[in-house]
């Protein structure tokens, strides 16, 4: 019999030396402080050796421990390889996908259908996050973010560019059949819609739009944007949506985008993967296909 160490220790201390953090550890497995804490000390007590000193107000893994979250890390990724690859192939993979409230509704969920046909062997389980929650914690294979691919915004994870994000007005047909909008000054007089969690659309835009004496304009402002979508969808007035998000709605007919050729440009997408999850297959897989979805049509070739 092998004498092993306390296995779920073990990969809280992976966790833990590779952030150098206790804090961000537990954050990143879904964990309180003191169950980090606890974990890290039974595998201390097994080794006979201190693993972690204290810095200021954290707790940082020693020379010895950084060797030896080395090889652990090393360990736990051949374990998923020849897990992956000895596994039966016909059993069913579930793939934890969190993605913003917007993004998950508008845009990803209506595409999921085209990557179960190509990939039947793999679930994918859809949470959502309001776009002003930024954080990464809870359990997830992949994460779906607005922000910069840059390494140095996500240092804990991989970063791949999925989306990238531009808003244009956005009228129902009802109501644009009432009151037409041709021109940017035709908005004047008619509702503006807003999100909380898209602050300074309406103003970008107007800007953009050579309006911006339209600032104070009477408006109603939702505290999220699927709300706002719904109520320019009902009629209630007009919005600053995005596009390619809203793309969908616009081929079905749903919404109009009268002035489509004013656009703000907005921070896009980045498909997130811990680092730690070594780049399992399924996982990079489901991420090119986001990174396909998402890349602009090419445009024809010239008859």
């Amino acid at each position: 019999m092998r004498r092993l160490p306390p296995l779920n220790a073990l990969r809280v201390f992976d966790v833990a030396a590779r952030s150098d953090s206790y804090a961000r550890a537990a954050s990143e497995l879904g964990l309180t402080h003191g169950a980090v804490s606890r974990q890290i000390a039974a595998l201390e007590a097994w080794l006979g050796q201190r693993l972690f000193v204290r810095s200021g107000r954290r707790m940082v893994p020693t020379p010895l421990a950084r060797l030896f979250a080395a090889e652990v890390g090393l360990s736990f990724d051949r374990i998923v390889a020849v897990a992956e690859a000895c596994g039966r192939l016909e059993a069913r993979r579930i793939l934890l996908v969190s993605a913003p409230t917007s993004f998950a509704m508008r845009w990803l969920i209506p595409r999921l259908d085209r990557f179960h046909r190509d990939h039947p062997q793999v679930e994918v389980a859809v949470t959502t996050v309001t776009t002003v929650q930024d954080d990464l914690r809870g359990g997830f294979d992949v994460a779906i973010r607005r922000g910069s691919p840059r390494p140095e915004a996500w240092p804990h994870h991989r970063a791949t560019p999925v989306l990238d994000e531009a808003d244009t007005v956005i009228v129902s047909p009802a109501l644009f059949a009432r009151r037409p909008i041709a021109a940017p000054a035709d908005i004047e007089g008619h509702l503006l819609l807003g999100s909380e969690t898209r602050p300074g659309d309406w103003a970008d835009w107007l800007e953009e739009a050579g309006l911006a004496h339209l600032a104070g304009a009477r408006r109603q402002v939702f505290d999220h944007f699927f709300i706002t979508r719904q109520a320019v969808d009902d009629g209630l007035g007009i919005g600053v949506g995005p596009l390619p998000m809203l793309d969908i709605d616009v081929a079905s007919g749903r919404l109009l985008t009268p002035l489509s050729h004013i656009r703000v440009r907005r921070t896009g997408y980045v498909a997130l993967e811990p680092l730690d999850a070594g780049g399992a297959s399924v996982t990079s897989g489901f991420v090119a296909w986001l990174a396909a979805e998402g890349a602009p049509a090419a445009a024809p070739a010239p008859s």
